[in-house]
């Protein structure tokens, strides 16, 4: 689906237009969404400035005086902005009308999302689908030690503890098994066993994998398109070792091998991130 880097190149790529426009319209032809898209959303934002185009984790905020719109591309969408004259697609789902542009939310799993948080219900952060989140890789909160803790008593994967997003945010499946080919670790070891030298080179890892994809534009679905409804530059052709099955290890030519964990897959060098197979 797409992650941190696809969001964020679309976050960018919207707010050289959203911002300071006045939303005339937001049409909802499929509200079936993950989660229903409330049936007065129009009515929310219509004739609204958007202030900001914001994002937490994989989610998009954009920001009205009185509220947010919560978007979610979910496993293969897309927000791009597309001229007035071009038809609809059979899978945009919700369109934003502006004075001098529209965008179309594509979503052919319907599993994104377009919800209302109302800041009188307090705080966007305080919303339930961002409450629980972990800090931003690219924030100062995320460093070695505040890595170091999080990683402490857990007895779950590594790799599972980077997917779940608690301790950070935007470390998806490919990104996550190139973090740990990265620092050679092994992708089944105990979060817990990491050393705090093992754990400053994933916090390195992790950082540098992310901004060559986000640098990238960033893709790990064939289908992703960024906000101007240009193919993104997939970061798998810079992958070092995923999706590369049987073929030889960047570092040492031992075969690559991939195994799956919580039905994801993994790939790894067993001679350089020391898995025990």
């Amino acid at each position: 689906m797409p992650e941190l880097p696809e969001v964020e190149t679309t976050r960018r790529g919207i707010a050289t237009l959203m911002p300071q426009q006045v939303l005339r319209q937001c049409i909802v032809h499929q509200p079936k969404m993950r989660w229903p898209i409330p049936s007065d959303m129009n009515e929310r934002v219509q004739n609204r400035t958007v202030l900001a185009c914001e994002r937490r984790g994989k989610y998009l905020l954009l920001r009205f005086e009185h509220g947010y719109q919560i978007i979610h591309l979910g496993m293969s969408g897309s927000l791009r902005s597309a001229p007035f004259e071009v038809e609809r697609l059979k899978h945009d789902h919700v369109e934003w009308i502006f004075d001098q542009t529209r965008f179309l939310l594509h979503d052919p799993r319907r599993f994104g999302a377009v919800l209302w948080h109302d800041l009188r219900d307090g705080p966007i952060l305080e919303h339930p689908l961002l409450a629980k989140l972990g800090v931003e890789p690219f924030s100062p909160e995320f460093n070695p030690d505040y890595l170091f803790q999080q990683l402490a008593n857990r007895t779950a994967s590594i790799k599972s503890i980077l997917l779940a997003g608690r301790a950070v945010v935007g470390v998806g499946n490919i990104y996550a098994s190139e973090s740990l080919f990265k620092a050679a670790i092994d992708p089944t070891a105990p979060a817990k066993s990491l050393s705090y030298p093992q754990t400053i080179a994933l916090h390195q890892a992790i950082v540098e994998t992310l901004q060559q994809a986000l640098d990238s534009g960033g893709s790990t679905l064939r289908d992703y398109q960024n906000a101007t409804g240009e193919a993104g530059a997939y970061f798998d052709l810079y992958a070092q070792i995923y999706g590369k099955a049987g073929q030889p290890c960047p570092r040492c030519e031992n075969p690559i091998q991939r195994l799956v964990q919580n039905q994801r897959a993994t790939y790894f060098c067993a001679a350089c991130q020391n898995v025990a197979l």
